[in-house]
C-alpha cells in the first residue's frame, strides 16, 4: 500500500468511524475528539492538534464539510475542499482518523463518539465549544 493509500484511509466515513470505534475501546485506548473548518491550516491549528493528540492513543478529527464551512463562513468560503482538507489533516502522523460532518456544530458526531477527551482551541469559551 502506498503512503497515499494509508493516509487517505485515515478520512473515514460515520459507518467506518463506528467500526474503528469499536476496536479502539476493544484496545482500552483513549479517543480524544476535537473539530474545525481547518480551511488554511495555520500553526494555531498545528498546536491545537498536537496538544489534543497529547491527551490519548486516538486523535479523531471532525471536519466541516464545504457546505456546513460557507454557511458558518460566508459565501466565498471555503478556499480549499473538503476533500483537500481532509487529506491535509489526514496526512499529520498524530492524527488517526478525519470524519467529515455537514452539521453546523459537531454535536451529532460527539454523540456518536462519546470522546474520552473534548479538545477545542484556546479562543473558545466554554460556551461555544459546541
Amino acid at each position: 500500500m502506498s503512503l497515499l493509500e494509508q493516509v487517505e484511509r485515515k478520512i473515514l466515513t460515520p459507518q467506518q468511524l463506528e467500526f474503528k470505534l469499536h476496536q479502539w475501546r476493544f484496545k482500552d485506548q483513549k479517543i480524544v475528539f476535537t473539530n474545525g473548518c481547518f480551511d488554511l491550516l495555520h500553526l494555531g491549528h498545528i498546536y491545537t492538534l498536537t496538544q489534543a493528540a497529547q491527551h490519548g492513543q486516538v486523535l479523531v478529527v471532525g471536519l466541516n464539510s464545504d457546505a456546513s464551512v460557507k454557511r458558518i463562513k460566508g459565501n466565498k468560503r471555503p478556499l480549499q475542499t473538503q476533500q483537500t482538507r481532509a487529506l491535509i489533516l489526514a496526512s499529520l502522523s498524530f492524527v488517526t482518523a478525519v470524519v467529515v460532518f455537514d452539521e453546523d456544530t459537531p454535536y451529532n458526531l460527539i454523540a456518536q463518539i462519546l470522546p474520552d477527551v473534548l479538545v477545542k482551541g484556546g479562543d473558545y469559551a466554554k460556551d461555544q465549544i459546541v
